[in-house]
């Protein structure tokens, strides 16, 4: 009876177990079915309803490359206004000493010159006298019925000299042969003004045995001017020249012919200076 007994009891309380589990696995099932309600406040109302998993940070978006700059065109203008301007070059008026005129005899200048270097080399003067200079200038000749530019004296018989004038110097130059003289008031040498020297000396890079005096050629014969006629049926009269034609190297002279002037075109090669 005992062993009846333990063995219902038995039954019963698996019968239990099973009822219990049977409970609990319902229970799971209806608690995964159901949604779970979520309260949205008034905040979460207005933005996002559920917050979004973090995935970690986002890759950085590959940076653009920089557009090149377009190349500078410079034309011709630019590369000449931009280009370094070379430094203008002193005034000779402003180089140390003061300016002369010397006074040689006609013919005579170049020698002169040479001579008076070469002095104040051997008397050690060149720390006095300076730089000495004849006055060119350009002249239109006509020889061979051609245009020729030549370059003549602009003051026959006479140079320039830069010098720093003491007793000394003024004894060196002036005791040189060829040497007539300074030009001057009395016996004093007046030195040049800053327009005459700058008029009559060109700017360079130094001194110069020449200085042209202006840059455009002139004509070897001037309006007004008086001339000799050498060749034609006028030969050996002379007249006033009245018209000059450059482009033709032809000139009208007023010719006294009878007691009466008449304007004759001749050819330049026609005519010659007094």
């Amino acid at each position: 009876m005992a062993d009846d007994s333990m063995t219902e009891n038995s039954m019963i309380v698996d019968s239990t177990d099973d009822v219990v589990a049977d409970v609990a696995t319902e229970a799971v099932a209806e608690a995964v079915s159901e949604p779970v309600a979520v309260e949205v406040g008034d905040d979460d109302a207005e933005g996002e309803t559920a917050a979004e998993p973090a995935t970690g940070p986002e890759p950085a978006a590959e940076a653009e490359p920089e557009p090149e700059p377009e190349p500078v065109v410079l034309s011709e203008d630019d590369v000449i206004a931009d280009a370094p301007k070379p430094a203008r070059e002193k005034s000779p008026y402003d180089r140390p000493g003061k300016w002369y005129v010397l006074h040689t005899q006609s013919g005579y200048e170049k020698k002169v010159k040479e001579k008076i270097e070469a002095r104040a080399k051997s008397l050690n003067m060149e720390g006095k006298i300076h730089e000495i200079a004849i006055p060119m200038e350009e002249v239109t000749e006509v020889k061979a019925n051609r245009k020729v530019v030549s370059k003549k004296k602009l003051f026959p018989g006479y140079l320039l000299i830069r010098c720093r004038l003491d007793d000394d110097s003024w004894y060196a130059i002036r005791n040189t042969e060829g040497v007539t003289g300074f030009v001057g008031a009395g016996n004093k040498p007046t030195p040049l003004t800053r327009r005459d020297v700058e008029g009559f000396i060109t700017v360079d890079d130094g001194p110069t045995d020449e200085a042209p005096k202006r840059a455009k050629p002139r004509l070897e014969y001037e309006l007004h001017e008086t001339v000799q006629v050498k060749d034609g049926p006028f030969a050996d009269f002379s007249g006033e020249i009245v018209e000059i034609n450059e482009d033709h190297l032809k000139m009208k002279v007023l010719v006294n012919i009878f007691g009466r002037e008449t304007p004759v075109e001749l050819e330049f090669s026609q005519v010659g200076k007094l």
